[in-house]
Order: structure tokens, then C-alpha cells, then sequence
């Protein structure tokens, strides 16, 4: 019986279950997953769970059940690819014949002294938890300083809003006009957002150091009761200390098959995974419809084509609290109503094909 194993129960492993079951596996694989958590996590809604504006069950969507899938619930210590094991803190090592890595990523906090220890965090459902935790017990009037103004730090920012009318909300963003990769009119709109609900924009901003309630931006002391890191992702520890090639954001280097150069037998999905486009739950869904592809060739013993079509992405969506939102679909700029509108439709979508 032939073993593959999926590490991290993302979006990417989460599609490669959704394809492999229940009728296209072999009757001679079994699959393991191995997480932390008994479940799977919406993490593109982690920012509302941190607001404070869903609960915490919103969030989480069951894993399927298959005769031939297995779980391990546990944190992952080190992938040996050498002798194609994955350790695990205080348990068996698990084999694998296939592995697909999709361990997602953690926050970088770009040698800013004190970011880590000072700062709260959205990129888990546990960080998310406690910074819910933190946000909701401030006081009346209470300071928050959001650093990163990008898709997480706008939508964070803008459910906090929502949430807490009484807080004081800073967010710091490095550009000269918030999203500015996007079209001036996207821009232009999220920013007039912000102005109309007292959100604080700081522009041309640089953190260099961060204190207990104290952020330094350039040489300016600014005092914040809770501060929210939100500048900036990496791969989680475990894939940066992987034996594989990295590029220069730590991301491991992938053949056109998605797996590594010299290894056809691991695969990386998602955030772990050096691509042309930025991480995104999209972007790793389309990797895992190709490594499907690809396992079941492989394990038929049939040739691989000699390119794979190009991973199409249909576009950003975020929201700006409940009734509104942004958007850039099909490379249209969409905003207000409509946009929240198709934000809350996908996310009925997936957890309607995957709950």
C-alpha cells in the first residue's frame, strides 16, 4: 500500500482530498493527513475572528472521512526527505512514498528588534484567538496600531471598525498611498473608507523598533495599548530548515511539476512554495488540481505532459467590514456592496463544497 502524506491541512491539501475522494484514489494508496488542529481553518476570515465579529466555529470546517485516510494531530518537527519520514514532537515519525507539503506560512517580521515579542498576530487560528482576546478586552478609547496595510491589515482594521466604534485605530502602511500596486481608483476608494470611519492611515511609514505599547516609526515614539503585526509573511520554520533550494524569500525552489528538482516524490503547495504569483488561498488550489494531475499519472505509470497550463486566478476580493468591500476581478476594479457581496458568496461556496 502505497502512503501519501499531506502535511498541513490548508487550502491546498484540502482541494487534494476534495479530488482524491471519494472514487479517483487507487485502491493500493492511503492518505495521512497530519495538523495541529482536528479540523480545517478558513484562514483568509482569521482577520474577523481577531475583530471579533464571527465566532470562532465560522471558521472552522470538518474534515472529510474516507476508509483510506488517516489523521495525526500533532506539531511536525522536522521533514527528512532522505530517508522520507516526517517527525513529529513526542511521537512516531510518520513514512510517506508521496508527501505534499502545504504547512502555510508564519508572520516575518524583517529583523525589527522586539516585533515578535511585542506585537499580536492573525496567522494562526490560536494567534487569532488570542488577539481577539486581547482587542476586545481594551478599555473605551483604547489605542491600535496595525502595522502592514495590506489585504489582512485593511480588513482587519476595517472589522475592528466595525466592531469596536470607541477604539482609536492606527494602521501603518509603507507606500504612499495605501495599495498602491492596485489601480488608484481601488486605492482611492479603501483610503476614503478609512477617512469616513475615523481609521488612521499612516502613510510612508518604517517601523524600526518595537517596545511593550510602543512603536518606533522613523524616530517618531508612537504609544499604542495593543499593537497587530500584519507586514509581512515567510514559511513556517519547519520548511525554512528543510534541506531543499530556497529563493530569497525562503520559499522552497519547485520543478513545473510542483515538486522538488531532485525529489518527484515531495510536492509543495501554497505559501511554502516558490511562485511567480503572491500566495494566496487561489493560487494554492490551483497548484493542488495539477499535483492531483500528476500523482495519479505517476501512480499509473503514465507520462507527464510536457507543460502544465498556467494557473489562472480570477481575481482579489476584500471587504471593508459587512456591506462593503473592493475587488479586482478579471482586472476590473469593483467596489462597495457588490464586492462584499461576491466575497460572502465565495466563502459560501468553499465551505458549502468542503463542509
Amino acid at each position: 500500500m502505497k502512503q501519501l502524506v499531506l502535511l498541513g491541512g490548508g487550502y491546498g491539501n484540502m482541494r487534494v482530498l476534495l479530488r482524491l475522494l471519494p472514487n479517483q484514489l487507487p485502491e493500493d494508496v492511503s492518505i495521512t493527513l497530519i495538523d495541529r488542529n482536528p479540523y480545517h481553518s478558513l484562514k483568509t476570515e482569521y482577520y474577523a475572528l481577531a475583530a471579533g465579529t464571527i465566532s470562532d466555529h465560522h471558521v472552522r470546517v470538518s474534515f472529510p472521512e474516507h476508509a483510506r485516510l488517516s489523521y495525526v494531530y500533532g506539531e511536525i518537527s522536522k521533514i527528512d526527505t532522505k530517508n522520507k519520514t516526517v517527525q513529529l514532537q513526542d511521537q512516531d515519525a510518520v513514512p510517506y512514498d508521496d508527501l505534499v507539503i502545504g504547512l502555510g506560512c508564519e508572520d516575518k517580521y524583517h529583523n525589527v528588534p522586539g516585533a515578535d515579542e511585542f506585537t499580536y498576530s492573525i496567522q494562526t487560528i490560536d494567534k487569532s484567538r488570542r488577539t481577539y482576546q486581547t482587542l476586545n478586552n481594551l478599555p473605551a478609547g483604547s489605542i491600535v496600531g496595525i502595522v502592514g496595510a495590506g489585504l489582512s491589515g485593511i480588513e482587519l482594521a476595517s472589522e475592528l471598525r466595525e466592531s469596536r466604534s470607541d477604539l482609536q485605530i492606527k494602521l501603518f502602511d509603507r507606500g504612499t498611498r495605501i495599495l498602491n500596486a492596485f489601480p488608484e481608483r481601488l486605492s482611492s476608494y479603501v483610503h476614503g473608507w478609512f477617512e469616513e470611519n475615523n481609521v488612521e492611515i499612516v502613510n510612508n511609514s518604517n517601523i524600526t523598533k518595537v517596545e511593550p505599547n510602543t512603536l518606533h516609526n522613523h524616530e517618531e515614539q508612537i504609544y499604542c495599548d495593543a499593537i497587530v503585526w500584519t507586514a509581512g509573511i515567510q514559511p513556517t520554520k519547519v520548511v525554512r530548515d528543510m534541506d531543499a533550494e530556497k529563493d530569497s524569500s525562503g520559499r522552497v525552489v519547485i520543478s513545473k511539476y510542483h515538486n522538488l528538482p531532485d525529489d518527484e516524490n515531495v510536492y509543495v503547495v501554497g505559501d511554502c512554495a516558490s511562485l511567480p504569483q503572491a500566495p494566496s488561498a487561489q493560487l494554492a488550489e490551483g497548484q493542488a488540481e495539477q499535483i492531483v494531475q500528476i500523482l495519479l499519472k505517476r501512480w499509473k505509470n503514465e507520462p507527464l505532459p510536457e507543460e502544465l497550463p498556467k494557473i489562472k486566478l480570477k481575481g482579489i476580493l476584500g471587504s471593508l467590514g459587512k456591506k462593503h468591500g473592493f475587488g479586482l476581478v478579471n482586472e476590473r476594479s469593483i467596489t462597495g456592496r457588490v464586492a462584499r457581496l461576491l466575497k460572502s458568496g465565495v466563502l459560501w461556496m468553499y465551505k458549502y463544497h468542503n463542509g
